[in-house]
């Protein structure tokens, strides 16, 4: 009892308080994230994201040189193709998108761990993650057929260089499939980074722009979780490490540090945190305005992921945190 128990002994001196520090942001916590887009000399920035752009596969490598330099140790690669079908053709092809961007990445910078989006939302006409029932307009994918896409594009992603895959469409079973892929195609020693626990957010808006990717019909909740449900997430993440999963995702992060906290207390697997264009954008709007300190906030929230139990970060912020933390 108070005074023989002072806890701000342990504050009283920078030094002191680095020494006790619980939890630490290092530049080998992040991913960042990259969109790219066909053709040359290409970069798009995002009206609702500043500071992000959509970038050819050229901008994409500079772009990838410069992450590497920062010590960011991995980029996520989402792509924007050049024509959309039914089939989701531009997702597995072997020409697709982000194979380009994939290979020319690897080319130019070997080291950098490359990690890709294995999804079908952007590739598709109706903006939706799979094949839809017949003259359904309410976003309701089929989910085994949809299974086998995923598979392919996976395979065909691996071929293409990529070191880490992430499946973000909640399909049932899409873990087991990929794995299933992955494996019989020689690919079993590329890792799963699974998105888990994706909730069916109001924070992706800014992504879908940049992504290209909104739903042109109905929604996404048939198959992206419910932001009223915690337990459903713990069981979400127990099916998928049974199926094979490496890395578990919570997405978003900042709404949902109690589920990252819990799917970390309940998995032995790195849980990583995506930190959302919504999260990201009303961040950037408010320091725009001078409303907050932008260095100060992003770093606190970057911490309070870290906190809550997020071994990996993905977002935007990456870069900026980077040289932060180099004092540039």
């Amino acid at each position: 009892m108070f005074p023989t128990h002072r806890p701000r002994r342990l504050r009283s001196h920078p030094q002191l308080r680095r020494m006790v520090r619980e939890n630490v942001v290092t530049t080998s916590d992040f991913i960042y994230p990259l969109f790219a887009v066909p053709g040359e000399g290409v970069a798009n920035e995002v009206k609702s994201m500043p500071g992000v752009y959509q970038l050819s596969v050229d901008k994409i490598v500079e772009e990838a040189k410069e992450v590497y330099g920062l010590g960011i140790p991995s980029i996520i690669l989402f792509g924007i193709p050049e024509g959309k079908d039914d089939d989701a053709t531009g997702a597995w092809h072997d020409c697709g998108i982000v194979q380009k961007a994939t290979e020319a990445v690897k080319k130019a910078v070997p080291d950098l761990i490359v990690a890709v989006d294995t999804c079908l939302c952007e590739y598709t006409p109706h903006g939706h993650c799979g094949y839809l029932e017949v003259g359904d307009l309410t976003g309701r994918v089929l989910n085994d057929p949809t299974l086998e896409l995923l598979k392919k594009t996976a395979v065909s992603q691996a071929n293409a260089g990529a070191d880490i895959i992430a499946p973000s469409g909640m399909m049932d079973g899409f873990v087991g499939a990929i794995r299933s892929g992955l494996d019989d195609a020689s690919f079993e020693n590329i890792p799963i980074m699974s998105y888990a626990a994706k909730y069916a957010s109001s924070y992706y808006g800014p992504f879908r722009d940049v992504a290209e990717s909104a739903p042109q019909f109905g929604d996404r909740r048939t198959y992206q979780m419910d932001p009223a449900n915690g337990k459903e997430a713990i069981k979400e993440i127990e099916l998928d490490i049974a199926e094979g999963a490496d890395m578990l995702m919570v997405k978003p992060a900042l709404a949902y540090m109690d589920i990252i906290w819990r799917v970390k207390e309940a998995s032995n697997l790195p849980v990583a945190a995506y930190n959302v264009s919504g999260e990201y954008s009303m961040v950037k709007a408010a320091a725009l305005n001078g409303w907050v300190d932008e260095e100060k906030l992003v770093m606190e929230t970057m911490m309070s992921f870290k906190r809550s139990g997020a071994d990996l970060i993905l977002s935007y912020h990456a870069k900026d945190v980077a040289r932060w933390l180099k004092g540039q």
